[in-house]
Parts: C-alpha cells; sequence; structure tokens
C-alpha cells in the first residue's frame, strides 16, 4: 500500500476507534481542557526547542513501539528511533531553531488522545550564520503519558507560504 493512503488509513482508524470509544463521553469543560493542555503542550515543546535545540523534541515524542513519524521529504514513515538517530546527527549543526505555530486546531477524541492539525513557521540558524524559513503543515496524534502530552504519530510537510 502506498505511503499516503497507509499513514491516512492508520491515522483514521485510530482516530475512529477513538471516537466511537470514548469521544462521547467527554463533557465540553473537559473537552476544552484538553485542548488548552495540548495547546499549553506544543508552546512547552517549542520554548524548549528554542532554548536547547534539536534533541529537546525528544521529551515531547512518546517513545513507545505505536510511534511514527513522516517527516518532510521522507515518503516512508519512520520509527522512533529513527527520529532520536536524525535528531540527533543534526543537532550540531543548528545554533538557533524557532517554531512558531500560525494555525492550530485541536480535536479531543478521548480523555488521552487528541488529533491536532497545525501550520507552523520555523526558522534555523545554522552554526554558518545562514538563516532558513520554512512553512509547514503538520498534522497528528498527541497521548497523553504521565498527564504529559507527547506525539504519538504524524507527519509534516514543507509549505510555499
Amino acid at each position: 500500500m502506498p505511503y499516503n493512503r497507509s499513514v491516512t488509513y492508520i491515522l483514521g482508524c485510530l482516530a475512529l476507534y477513538a471516537c466511537l470509544n470514548k469521544s462521547h463521553n467527554l463533557s465540553s469543560e473537559e473537552r476544552a481542557s484538553i485542548v488548552r493542555e495540548v495547546e499549553g503542550g506544543f508552546k512547552n515543546y517549542f520554548a524548549a526547542v528554542r532554548r536547547g535545540g534539536l534533541t529537546a523534541e525528544l521529551d515531547y515524542l512518546d517513545d513507545s513501539g505505536d510511534f511514527f513519524w513522516v517527516p518532510p521529504g521522507y515518503d516512508q514513515p519512520i520509527s522512533y528511533d529513527s527520529v532520536v538517530a536524525v535528531l540527533n546527527s543534526s543537532a550540531e549543526r543548528y545554533r538557533l531553531i524557532e517554531n512558531i505555530m500560525d494555525s492550530l486546531h485541536v480535536v479531543p477524541l478521548s480523555p488521552d488522545l487528541a488529533s491536532y492539525s497545525a501550520r507552523i513557521r520555523s526558522t534555523m540558524r545554522d552554526t554558518s550564520g545562514q538563516t532558513t524559513t520554512l512553512h509547514l503543515v503538520e498534522s497528528g496524534i498527541v497521548v497523553r503519558r504521565n498527564e504529559t502530552w507527547k506525539l504519538l504519530n504524524g507527519q509534516t510537510a514543507v509549505i510555499n507560504p
């Protein structure tokens, strides 16, 4: 099965499963609380990356066997271990990474799962002083682990502004 269909199928099944199991049980207050928590989690995530560089992302990724991600330029999902390797090998190349969400839409699926879609502006300055700004679109699923929201799976693509 080609990547686009398989990732879409997996994300769709996960979202449908979560919705059928628990979504209807969430009150409007619970939904609003989940949205605030996930939004706050992304704010903390981006602040951590700005302070600590690419490897600070690791604290915000779910390290379970259920994790996968499709980064820009990839046509297949990669595992948590592969993401760790990419982040570690790239981290030393950048002095600054600043991600700003131009938009974020969070949909609570259950008390411990939410889907999101976002438009992100990512500015990176490498060790030579070269600055690059990318406009990204991202969608995925976040999971609550020990009262912290972590990225479980999803995909990121570069778009033209």
